[in-house]
């Protein structure tokens, strides 16, 4: 049963006093000496702390303070380490995203949720796409474009008609926003272990930027993405409300 918890919350004022709270019963030691990692807040919160604290052995349980709360369980300040204890641990891998710009720099970032491109201006983004170094697609006229993975899946994927992969699967969604060429393209699923290639065509004309999980980046070029083996994202949910059974649910709602 974790003893060292670390308790991090957002700072919406529902998650700071849930915080007060709980350090108040349990204690609380910085996220580097914890067994559990307790994040307090919605499921952006929830991305955020699991990209802060990627290199800490500890899993992170998240208990809902804000809106969806997708990735989080149900808030209780009783019996919190028994809950720990019996809690289900599931394995993400985030997708890594490399962005070439139209001035030849680079960004890199790490998504849990998915990689989109957007249009960034008032004309319709023109993409081209290549897997694994194969052409697949000459042109894609569309709003944006985004790979997603099965954690991610029921988010910005699933809006834009995308369809919710299974956790574990292995697979990743290719999915196409508001695609006016083809008309009729939704997507595609691709392996866990394609790299995905977006080139812009006429950059200048039609700008796009990249986003990951939130993590904007402006006038792109190119866009490079597959996913990150190496670094393992540990979640726990409470027994019976875990992430494989969510993602079934959802798709029954």
């Amino acid at each position: 049963m974790p003893q060292k918890l670390a308790f991090l919350a957002s700072r919406a004022a529902v998650a700071q006093t849930a915080r007060a709270a709980l350090i108040g019963r349990y204690g609380n030691v910085p996220p580097e000496e914890a067994e559990v990692i307790v994040a307090l807040g919605g499921d952006g919160f929830m991305l955020q702390t699991l990209h802060e604290t990627q290199a800490l052995a500890a899993p992170v349980y998240g208990m809902n303070r804000g809106t969806i709360g997708f990735l989080m369980n149900a808030y209780a300040e009783s019996d919190l380490r028994d809950r720990l204890a019996a809690a289900e641990e599931a394995v993400i891998n985030p997708l890594s995203m490399r962005a070439t710009h139209t001035d030849g720099s680079v960004s890199d970032a790490l998504a849990l949720n998915e990689v989109a491109l957007l249009r960034a201006g008032p004309q319709a983004a023109k993409l081209q796409i290549r897997v694994d170094g194969r052409l697949r697609m000459q042109e894609l006229v569309c709003d944006g474009a985004l790979v997603a993975t099965p954690a991610g899946s029921t988010a910005y994927n699933y809006s834009a008609h995308g369809p919710i992969l299974p956790i574990g699967s292995d697979v990743l969604a290719l999915t196409a926003m508001a695609a006016f060429r083809p008309r009729r393209w939704r997507g595609a699923l691709l392996p866990k272990t394609a790299v995905v290639r977006f080139d812009v065509l006429e950059p200048e004309k039609r700008p796009v930027m990249a986003d990951a999980d939130g993590d904007s980046h402006r006038d792109v070029a190119s866009v490079e993405i597959r996913s990150e083996p190496s670094i393992a994202h540990k979640i726990l949910f409470d027994p019976g409300h875990g992430l494989e059974e969510r993602l079934i649910s959802e798709q029954f709602t």
